[in-house]
């Protein structure tokens, strides 16, 4: 498995106390490369610092968490963005894996076993993706 240093991880919640959780939790799994942001304006202006993984709030106050994921979707598609929030609308999660989330979490009392879980698959695709296409994938690395 890829070594979890590797990671730098943008926690982007307008909710201070999930943002401080979801951060405590990742720390806990000696992830140390973390930055939060309290608004998806802030997270969209450090793209530049190349997040892999970026946990997303959906219900935030300056600009919508899918206005924020079609922005970074756009400016870097290989980041992995995962979208939390507190609605089960499965409406709400079709629309987050329509513009390009990975995947979708619930805030609820288990948010932090299911983080665990998506790091581990996103793990297990850039695995996948090294051992399918490595000459393409070097071609492009040279390439820029």
């Amino acid at each position: 498995m890829e070594n979890s240093g590797q990671f730098k991880f943008f926690i982007v919640d307008d909710d201070i106390f999930c943002a401080n959780m979801y951060e405590q939790y990742l720390l806990n799994l000696n992830y140390t490369d973390i930055t939060c942001y309290n608004n998806g304006n802030d997270c969209l202006n450090n793209l530049d610092q190349k997040p892999d993984i970026i946990f997303l709030d959906h219900n935030m106050e300056d600009i919508t968490g899918f206005e924020v994921l079609k922005k970074i979707k756009r400016q870097n598609p290989n980041i992995y963005v995962v979208m939390i929030s507190g609605q089960e609308n499965i409406a709400t999660v079709i629309d987050a894996l329509k513009y390009g989330a990975f995947d979708y979490i619930i805030k609820d009392s288990i948010v932090s076993e299911r983080m665990n879980l998506i790091i581990t698959k996103i793990i297990k695709v850039k695995e996948d993706l090294k051992k399918s296409n490595p000459i393409i994938i070097r071609r492009f690395l040279f390439f820029f």
